[in-house]
């Protein structure tokens, strides 16, 4: 009773301690690269939730929702910045392109890279340390975040962009049921919606982020569910074993209950949350 309590008090009342929450800004003020018109699907966004600054650590979080790159689920994205926020992380939401919209891959890994820079860039203006941004994404999200943990690169050093000058490769990681493999494992309608019906071999290799792992990928928090019917529990299996064999610190949570999609949890907090926010105290993200 006493530990429902403390999480119920982590993930409810202690929202009083509200974002600084600001209007969406366009990922790429001119234009984002390969855009297929200028309509709202057609220009990628982020969204700052600025924690308190009494309570707030200087680290910040990209949040990439999940929704099987179909769609944006509104609890992976807001919810859990509106979360962390209380746990003094100022939480940066994503509104990446999506394959329901005629968007493939590369553009929804452009959207995240960018999304890291640009936090990167205006850490000054946003109070954060450019040496403490976190990735975070749940299902197709997790896919996504796993690509830029893996995919990273260290900016244009000679771009007229400032931005563009930035690293996207975000200091840790945290995966919700993530969608990791395009192989056997693969979510489906996830894999159709990034690569389409008859993707080359080779770009389900390259994107089967299992399998693209390096010394350089930085720590995760992995979680998932056993009793996940939509996305395979060895996604993050066969991601973790990857961050072991490679001597990246992780930490890995398989949990008995708990459906696909389950957020901080439906009808009660899920412990997933409390251990994530100990991982995160551990990596100097929270006091």
């Amino acid at each position: 009773m006493k530990t429902q309590l403390c999480l119920a008090m982590m993930l409810g009342s202690v929202l009083l301690s509200s974002a600084q929450t600001s209007d969406p800004l366009p990922l790429w003020p001119g234009g984002a690269p390969g855009a297929l018109g200028a309509k709202d699907q057609d220009v990628p966004t982020l969204t700052p939730f600025l924690a308190d600054p009494a309570i707030a650590t200087g680290a910040a979080m990209v949040i990439l929702p999940g929704g099987g790159y179909g769609g944006l689920a509104g609890h992976e994205g807001k919810g859990y910045a509106d979360w962390l926020v209380t746990n003094g992380v100022s939480c940066f939401v994503v509104k990446y392109r999506l394959g329901s919209h005629g968007y493939r891959h590369p553009r929804m890994l452009e959207d995240a890279a960018r999304a890291v820079r640009t936090v990167r860039a205006r850490a000054a203006d946003w109070k954060v340390d450019p040496k403490r941004i976190g990735i975070m994404g749940s299902s197709a999200g997790g896919h996504l975040a796993s690509t830029l943990l893996t995919h990273f690169d260290a900016g244009k050093t000679d771009a007229a962009d400032p931005v563009e000058r930035q690293s996207s490769r975000p200091d840790l990681g945290i995966l919700c049921y993530p969608v990791i493999s395009l192989g056997p494992l693969t979510h489906q309608g996830s894999k159709n919606n990034l690569l389409g019906k008859d993707p080359d071999p080779e770009l389900v290799k390259l994107l089967s982020n299992e399998l693209q792992v390096t010394k350089d990928t930085p720590p995760c928090f992995v979680w998932h569910t056993w009793e996940d019917k939509a996305v395979k529990v060895e996604n993050s299996l066969e991601f973790a074993a990857a961050l072991q064999r490679n001597g990246v610190p992780f930490d890995l949570h398989i949990y008995q209950k708990g459906p696909h999609g389950i957020g901080l949890g439906k009808t009660k907090p899920h412990p997933w949350a409390a251990d994530c926010v100990f991982w995160l105290r551990e990596q100097g993200f929270v006091k």
